[in-house]
């Protein structure tokens, strides 16, 4: 008679095994009910230490490898590989190199600059603002951004800043550069991108270039010393004032190339480019991050709406970058047949509103959208690697231990953070809005803004939590929720946020205030429904005996500011409403907005078809409203 061992002829499991199986399977099931982002948050904390232990790595190798490096290096490995893509024009990795190299050698010999002197840079979107820039980083010069849109004083006032040898100027600017040469510094040597110039004592760049020679400069011009180096001056109008440059270190050039990456982008990905390049998004996430990837890039002069995804099918682009005013543009064009039919698999970027993020996925397809936070002269960054719709990104213990910061409770009356008794300042409690600070040790430098140690002093808040500790004061206020995602609130400080630029209101104010007939001007942000960021809006008193002379006004705000700087709404008043410490008081001004039926003092509108501002009415407000009138 057999056993069982021939009715079971396997061996039997131990009697663990199912007891294992189990318990297995019940953390499982608790991880993915207490801790469902578990995985995803390892993944990116794993990805973000490997960055740095690759970067630390190379300083106990004594290498210092900076993105420009890695170019070079790419541009011997894969010489023929397109990296720029622009107007339909290819200009491989050799291409750049070589043409980048003929910049460094003209200012090698024409332009007695030596390494760690600085360039400003005044150009649009083109392939020669990337040989420029590559030239003069070849040449071991910082190289400073100027933002294209500002003009006249406020220009000059950035080219002063920064303290520059050298100004390079794109060719289709030579206006802006017109109004600024009588008042130019005159030990500034001005270069631009032309074959010939009526200007007088102004270099021209571009015949120098085509003659010069391809090789290489020397290495040693371009070597950095270590990572907290300065490379870049990038200009940001932060929270108050004129716009500051702030100092970019080779540290920081490797960390903004390396977001592309991060959020899972590959050498095989084509990222398409419209936001402009004088902008660290642009310059640091785009093209330092499409060579951290050994990618390539499709650079637009500029945002068009309407060729956005016809330009996305004939480059087979994969990544797109933008910020929230971009989405809602896209969203905003008559819908099209196969809107989905593209490759875009990944939108890089911030500042993209809850309902336009939705409607953007609804209506172009499994686009993973990728929002995150970070102030170009900042020291801390969030990145959303989940897909939340709404939030800047994720935190939690291990990544506080990495980059510490805190939300703490803020004053929005005396316009400071709230200090208890015993002078130190409080958390706030999560779903609760607070103001984001971020520690500045040596592993998370802040480097300030060139030439203004005032400011750099203004933007570092002291004795926070304990006696002697150091904190950079984002300007930003956060809530982040019981899940530990994180959302961005609000902006402190005499500033807001248009067109995805950052409008400082005493910039605005300084210029109203020039004009003979204004006694003082109050600048805000007014919230417009179905835009992103704030709208301006100029509270005036007159001066006596005078009238509003909207002509003049007009003149005066689109010659000295940038169009997204000029206030869209004027209120004249009698008197001007002040705080308890003596500041202009905006806070009514700004929940009373621009509505004609519950304001009785004159209001006007910048009405840009007509090229003037008029008469705010019931009826051109509720055409506001309603978006039938373009703001």
């Amino acid at each position: 008679m057999g056993g069982w061992d021939d009715f079971y002829p396997l061996p039997m499991l131990p009697s663990w095994v199912p007891g294992a199986a189990a318990g297995i399977v019940s953390l499982h099931l608790v991880q993915k009910l207490l801790f469902p982002y578990f995985w995803a948050d390892l993944r990116y904390l794993l990805k973000v230490l490997v960055y740095g232990l690759r970067v630390e790595m190379y300083q106990l190798q004594g290498r210092i490898v900076t993105v420009l490096d890695k170019f070079v290096k790419l541009a011997e490995k894969q010489p023929h590989k397109p990296f720029l893509i622009y107007e339909g024009k290819v200009h491989t990795y050799w291409d750049v190199d070589r043409r980048s190299n003929r910049v460094a050698q003209v200012f090698l010999h024409h332009g007695a600059l030596k390494k760690g002197d600085t360039v400003a840079l005044l150009m649009g979107n083109e392939p020669d603002f990337i040989h420029v820039w590559f030239g003069l980083a070849k040449l071991g010069c910082v190289v400073a951004f100027l933002n294209f849109n500002v003009r006249s004083r406020s220009l000059l006032h950035c080219v002063s800043s920064c303290g520059p040898k050298i100004l390079v100027v794109g060719a289709d600017l030579l206006g802006t550069l017109e109004e600024i040469l009588p008042n130019l510094q005159k030990d500034v040597s001005v270069w631009i991108m032309t074959k010939d110039s009526t200007f007088p004592s102004v270099h021209t760049l571009l015949d120098k270039i085509e003659a010069a020679s391809e090789d290489p400069v020397p290495v040693n011009r371009r070597s950095a010393n270590n990572l907290k180096s300065s490379v870049l001056y990038i200009f940001t109008s932060g929270t108050t004032g004129l716009p500051k440059a702030a100092v970019i270190s080779h540290m920081q050039v490797l960390k903004g190339a390396a977001g592309l990456w991060a959020f899972g982008a590959t050498a095989e990905d084509i990222i398409y480019i419209t936001l402009p390049l004088y902008h660290s998004a642009a310059s640091l996430l785009g093209i330092g991050g499409c060579i951290e990837l050994g990618a390539t890039c499709v650079l637009k002069k500029k945002f068009s709406a309407s060729q956005f995804w016809s330009d996305c099918k004939k480059y087979n682009v994969t990544v797109i970058q933008y910020i929230g005013e971009l989405c809602r543009y896209l969203c905003s064009q008559p819908v099209k047949e196969g809107e989905k039919n593209h490759k875009v698999r990944l939108a890089v970027g911030n500042g993209v509103r809850n309902d336009v993020w939705r409607e953007f996925l609804d209506r172009f397809g499994a686009v993973k959208i990728c929002e995150f936070y970070g102030a170009t002269e900042g020291n801390i960054c969030f990145m959303n690697h989940t897909g939340k719709i709404g939030s800047v990104g994720r935190t939690n213990f291990f990544y506080k231990l990495f980059f510490p910061f805190d939300l703490i409770k803020y004053d929005f009356q005396k316009d400071e953070p709230i200090r208890n008794k015993h002078g130190w300042c409080e958390k706030v409690k999560k779903g609760e809005a607070g103001l984001l600070i971020s520690k500045v040790n040596a592993k998370n430098p802040f480097f300030g803004y060139a030439g203004n140690k005032r400011h750099t002093e203004k933007k570092l808040l002291c004795e926070v939590f304990n006696k002697g500790d150091l904190y950079f004061n984002t300007g930003d206020l956060m809530v982040q929720d019981h899940e530990n995602f994180l959302y961005f609130w609000d902006r402190i400080g005499d500033t807001f946020r248009w067109k995805g630029e950052n409008v400082a209101t005493t910039e605005v104010s300084d210029i109203i205030v020039m004009l003979d007939f204004i006694q003082e001007a109050n600048v805000y942000g007014v919230s417009v429904p179905d835009h992103e960021g704030r709208a301006g809006m100029a509270s005036l008193i007159l001066k006596q005996n005078t009238s509003l002379d909207l002509e003049q006004m007009y003149k005066q705000v689109v010659t000295y500011l940038p169009s997204y700087a000029c206030p869209l709404f004027l209120r004249v008043q009698e008197k001007m409403e002040m705080t308890g410490t003596f500041k202009q008081q905006k806070f009514r001004l700004v929940d009373e907005g621009f509505n004609p039926s519950t304001i009785t003092d004159p209001l006007y509108f910048l009405d840009n078809s007509k090229k003037a501002y008029v008469l705010l009415t019931e009826e051109v407000h509720e055409m506001i409203l309603s978006g039938k009138m373009k703001l």
